[in-house]
């Protein structure tokens, strides 16, 4: 059974497991430790637990496998996915045992749900284009092409309330 909840802060190794899953690099992947400390990488988890940080973790027989996660940046140091100060950028992945499963579905329609809660009026993401699995999962939730950030899509989801 699927269980997701916020991200309790004795999981935040998790959560910087899951933001390293969620970077798309296919070949030539440097180490989690390498990758999530460069510069225009560490801005997404630095300080975590400021104003305007959340974060879910879904959980299988109580082992976290996934997590979804929003971020608001400023015009001074903005996410791949910046649309501007009043829009989080949200990141997702799962554990790679445990795709296909629904739980990305699950984790974004809960994500969404958050941002609701906390009064966004939209959230935005950052995409390689050739993820074509993560294209049609955000597309399905209506995410819609906003523009391009170096060789990734900016994408955004206006929330209807």
């Amino acid at each position: 059974m699927i269980y997701v909840r916020p991200l309790e802060q004795k999981e935040y190794d998790f959560l910087m497991d899951m933001h390293y899953e969620s970077i798309y690099i296919l070949e030539g992947t440097p180490s989690k430790h390498e990758l999530l400390n460069a510069p225009h990488i560490m801005k997404y988890s630095e300080n975590w637990g400021r104003k305007g940080d959340m974060a879910l973790v879904a959980l299988i027989d109580n082992i976290p496998v996934g997590a979804a996660w929003y971020r608001l940046f400023d015009e001074r140091n903005k996410g791949y996915g910046f649309i501007d100060c009043e829009t989080p950028e949200l990141g997702i992945a799962i554990l790679s045992n445990y795709r296909q499963l629904g739980l990305g579905m699950r984790l974004m329609q809960d994500i969404i749900q958050q941002a609701i809660s906390d009064g966004y009026k939209s959230l935005s993401l950052s995409v390689d284009p050739e993820n074509q699995a993560a294209v049609r999962l955000y597309e399905k939730l209506g995410f819609e092409y906003f523009g391009l950030s170096g060789t990734s899509w900016t994408m955004k989801l206006n929330i209807r309330i």
